[in-house]
């Protein structure tokens, strides 16, 4: 049996499971005391009126497995925009999938 990979963009809807891998990450890092912010507060600034960051979900056979969240930069040296990786994180158990 085939397993189906899908890797796509975060909606408004995707908020409560980007929240769960935040804080799965953050205890992954023995960092979950660090973590202080609520659901309203990351809906806001992923999906208001001036999103700071994006977020990709990455799915196995329709359920989120794992989630790159991502901002744009820009090199005033070099006049190139470029992206900057904040979090990467796939479940433990789906490590080593291809996701």
């Amino acid at each position: 049996m085939a397993t189906a990979f899908t890797l796509g963009d975060a909606t408004p809807a995707d908020v409560p499971v980007v929240v769960h891998f935040v804080r799965a990450l953050a205890e992954y890092e023995k960092l979950a005391h660090a973590v202080r912010f609520d659901e309203a507060v990351m809906a806001q600034k992923l999906f208001g009126p001036r999103p700071y960051a994006e977020v990709l979900i990455g799915e196995i056979d329709g359920v989120p497995q794992g989630f790159a969240l991502f901002f744009h930069n820009f090199s005033t040296f070099e006049a190139r925009p470029g992206i900057y990786l904040e979090d990467l994180f796939v479940r433990p158990d789906a490590r080593g999938s291809g996701l």
